[in-house]
């Protein structure tokens, strides 16, 4: 039997940096992990992170992994891979299978960080081939460089749903439409419009009910739903397609921690089954710890947050750092998770659905929660995002308290405050000049700024916008601009468009458009 101070199971985002922080501060770590690669879910998230700076906030995911891999891996941090944890016995004993062979360990500490399972729901048909799940799809996408299929039906509207609804648009899919059972769409509204704007329908109270084709999916069949959730007979629709995309929820994997005895608690607003854990993250077993959506379902954000907070803890206990050390970090923690989880988004906000306004009072928009965008009408509440002002200035159409503030990062001028609350909606100063770099525009991880123009020359207007497709715009190109609903507004060309390093690879493209659409077109479509 080998021995290690600190058994890690999972190389995810919370485990990884658990060991990180652990081997800074001394430790002898391990960390076990049944993939072929570490970095959990982060190798597959394109995305830009959401949160300020000390959150990675404006970093992709896949970057993000990378940097924790070398951190450990410049520190020395032993990572099995390949390597099942069979189960957590007495005195903290592990079984772990690598190689056909079963080997036995024993920790003084253990941290389990073994993720989230996606969810499924079953219908009529949901074993054909084509009908995958959110995850399945990421990594074909962004790990393989295969697409899951021409023509898609996501399920789901949390974030899961439309950022991978996004990335399937960003390999050239076609997303026929976007349905959840909720009467709202329950990610944030950033994400849900900039798949909005390219023209995706959104299907709210509705479910799937059937997966056509036999030997692989050829069409699917969607249906209303009542008030508890049940179809509604002659509501039915087909769609043609040839993928479902299931992205209803996830659930911790918290087998390991119930096979440990530590004592478990279905808890619904933490995504399931979880072991009851203190502020330290320890469980009822002493030693034993739970960090990441195995403690309850949030970002990857919290949970590396979570990874380094249970890691310091166990530092403490061991001697490797005094009372002292520890409080600053757990304070500094602490306050990192605190920002995150404010908001209409907060996990103690969860299954709420009884928003009327946002913390400043401004009234969230039914659309956006019905279709997916904010309508022409509705956002003339928000004074970012409708205002006159001379020359370029930035437009932003952020209309939901979620944590986050690169913006205010981005603009060396001033333009734009959020302040100390990163759950703000950002406000405009319009004491400032805006110089029209297009930094905000690229930085916004809900890609929800855009930069306007409205005398650009007589009779037209100019609008900046983000975009992140392939083959890319050309100055030149003529097309129609879309609406924040993806409809068509008005004939459109494309005069700018500004590629630098510092947006990472979002590129800021301009449009020219008559002026009286200036205010509604926001997305470009060649003709």
């Amino acid at each position: 039997m080998k021995r290690h101070e600190l058994i890690v199971i999972g190389a995810g985002p919370a485990g990884l940096s658990a060991a990180i922080e652990a081997k800074k501060n001394g430790m002898d770590v391990i960390v076990f992990d049944e993939n072929a690669r570490p970095g959990g879910q982060l190798f597959k998230q394109i995305h830009k992170f959401f949160g300020s700076k000390e959150h990675h906030a404006k970093e992709r995911g896949f970057k993000i992994g990378e940097a924790l891999l070398k951190e450990a891996t410049d520190l020395g941090v032993r990572v099995e891979l390949n390597a099942t944890v069979m189960g957590i016995y007495e005195n903290k004993e592990v079984t772990v299978k690598m190689d056909g062979t079963v080997h036995h360990y024993k920790g003084d500490y253990i941290i389990i960080a073994t993720g989230a399972a996606e969810n499924m729901i079953p219908f009529k048909g949901w074993d054909t081939p084509g009908v995958i799940g959110a995850g399945a799809a990421q990594a074909m996408m962004n790990l393989q460089g295969v697409q899951p299929g021409s023509k898609v039906l996501m399920v789901g509207s949390g974030n899961v749903g439309l950022v991978v609804s996004f990335q399937l648009l960003q390999a050239g899919c076609e997303v026929v439409a976007v349905i959840d059972a909720a009467p709202r769409v329950g990610g944030y509204g950033v994400h849900a419009s900039k798949v909005a704007r390219t023209g995706v329908p959104f299907y709210l109270s509705h479910t799937v009910i059937e997966a056509k084709g036999g030997d692989r999916v050829k069409s699917a069949v969607i249906a209303e739903v009542d008030n508890r959730f049940q179809p509604i007979p002659g509501t039915e629709k087909e769609l043609e397609v040839d993928t479902i995309c299931i992205a209803v929820g996830l659930t911790p994997m918290s087998q390991l921690a119930s096979n440990a005895t530590c004592k478990m608690d279905l808890i619904p607003s933490k995504g399931g089954n979880v072991a009851l854990c203190d502020e330290h993250g320890e469980t009822t077993v002493k030693g034993i710890y739970c960090a990441g959506d195995v403690a309850g379902i949030e970002e990857a954000s919290s949970a590396m947050i979570q990874g380094k907070n249970v890691a310091s803890h166990i530092c403490m206990k061991a001697g490797y750092i005094d009372a002292d050390q520890f409080n600053t970090k757990y304070h500094g923690f602490q306050a990192a998770l605190g920002e995150l989880r404010q908001g209409m988004f907060a996990p103690k906000n969860k299954g709420r659905n009884d928003w009327v306004t946002t913390d400043e009072g401004y009234p969230i928009s039914k659309n956006l929660l019905a279709k997916g965008f904010v309508t022409d009408e509705e956002i003339k509440a928000f004074p970012a995002a409708n205002y006159e002002k001379e020359g370029i200035h930035p437009v932003i159409e952020c209309t939901q308290n979620i944590p986050c503030n690169p913006c205010q990062e981005a603009c060396k001028f001033g333009c734009i405050m959020v302040g100390s609350n990163i759950t703000k909606i950002p406000a405009i100063d319009v004491s400032k000049k805006c110089v029209g770099c297009g930094l905000c525009v690229a930085t916004c991880s809900g890609q929800a700024i855009f930069l306007v123009h409205k005398d650009f020359e007589p009779g037209y207007s100019s609008v900046a916008f983000p975009y992140e497709f392939l083959p890319m715009l050309k100055v030149g190109d003529k097309g129609k601009a879309l609406s924040r609903g993806g409809s068509v507004v008005c004939d459109a060309e494309i005069i700018d468009v500004k590629v630098l390093p510092a947006m990472d690879k979002t590129a800021v493209v301009t449009m020219k458009v008559p002026t009286e659409f200036v205010d509604s077109a926001r997305f470009f479509k060649l003709a």
